[in-house]
């Protein structure tokens, strides 16, 4: 037996196996045009003469495949590794390596594909992998081959060099999963429980009753001060709540009629704001702080930061709009 021979770090290797996939494509055609023959008449079975009969592996994590069928392997190996272990009935060390790395690969859930290759009934792989001495294992990746090791080396070392095959398939973008029969698929996160006091104000907001709805949250913020869902959720019904049973027209001449009336040029800001225009309401609370001083200009930036929250702290508009505003308060 050879000593493990590991793989080097470019995960190159000398083996072509473009005859192979070549030679696949070859009997498919072949195939193919003894279908339609025997479709159009001729004699079931009648093949053109030396062509063999054409063959697949059937896609899952363990395959055992043949000279024939191997050109299979290197087109599934465009989409997830496979591994090639080249074996023998009456090898020792393969009996105890093949197992490993048939548990191995099942623990992948599909992301690896073993093929076995018996080098007794398959002369023309083991030729094409260069196979000294038996088992000897390599893998195809996106088509092109790379020996592993040869011998039966310890658990740990196979499960390193799997871990390998897997990093430099991702590198070449080779991350697909072949279906398992069985498997159960990914679970899907589990919900974050509503917190109480968010779902009655939700549970308010439903049933219309504003009032509830920012008792709630005013609840929750008492509670923990830093519950950002629940600041933007006030500012949301707050907003909601200034604008009810308000008209825009109704509101927008009511702030044409008084161009000193800071609630009703504020109530105008409130409902652009309502109907999508972020960088009016914006500026037109900004251009109004500028003229203002005391209560009367804490009372719009406090506006502002309610408005700030029901955008979205992450938004740029926000952060355009926080530092003209800084700038007005030093």
């Amino acid at each position: 037996m050879a000593a493990p021979d590991m793989m080097p770090a470019s995960m190159g290797g000398a083996v072509d196996l473009s005859a192979l996939a070549a030679r696949h494509a070859q009997e498919a055609q072949a195939a193919a045009r003894s279908a339609d023959r025997a479709a159009e008449g001729s004699t079931p079975g009648a093949a053109e003469p030396g062509a063999a009969a054409p063959g697949a592996p059937v896609p899952g994590v363990i395959v055992d495949v043949t000279d024939a069928e191997f050109g299979a392997v290197v087109e599934l190996s465009s989409s997830v590794p496979v591994i090639v272990d080249i074996w023998a009935e009456w090898c020792g060390p393969c009996k105890q390596l093949t197992p490993v790395l048939e548990r191995l690969v099942t623990e992948y859930q599909g992301r690896l594909v073993l093929a076995r290759v018996d080098a007794d009934a398959n002369p023309q792989l083991v030729q094409a992998f260069q196979a000294q001495s038996i088992p000897t294992v390599a893998a195809v990746i996106g088509g092109r081959p790379a020996p592993l090791f040869t011998g039966a080396i310890p658990e740990e070392q196979v499960r390193e060099v799997l871990e390998q095959v897997l990093a430099f398939a991702e590198q070449q973008g080779i991350t697909g999963r072949v279906p398992v029969e069985g498997a159960e698929a990914p679970a899907e996160p589990e919900p974050e429980p509503v917190p109480p006091l968010h779902q009655e104000a939700y549970d308010a907001l439903e049933a219309g009753d504003l009032p509830s709805a920012i008792a709630a949250f005013e609840k929750a913020i008492a509670q923990n001060p830093r519950d950002a869902e629940a600041i933007a959720g006030l500012a949301q019904v707050r907003l909601l709540a200034r604008l009810q049973g308000r008209g825009a027209d109704e509101v927008r001449a009511a702030a044409g009629a008084a161009p000193g009336d800071i609630e009703a040029q504020m109530l105008v800001a409130d409902l652009d704001l309502s109907g999508g225009h972020v960088e009016d309401a914006f500026l037109r609370l900004l251009d109004l702080m500028s003229t203002l001083s005391g209560d009367a200009k804490q009372d719009v930036r406090l506006r502002l930061l309610d408005h700030f929250e029901i955008v979205g702290l992450d938004d740029p508009r926000v952060g355009a709009a926080r530092r003209r505003l800084t700038s007005l308060l030093y």
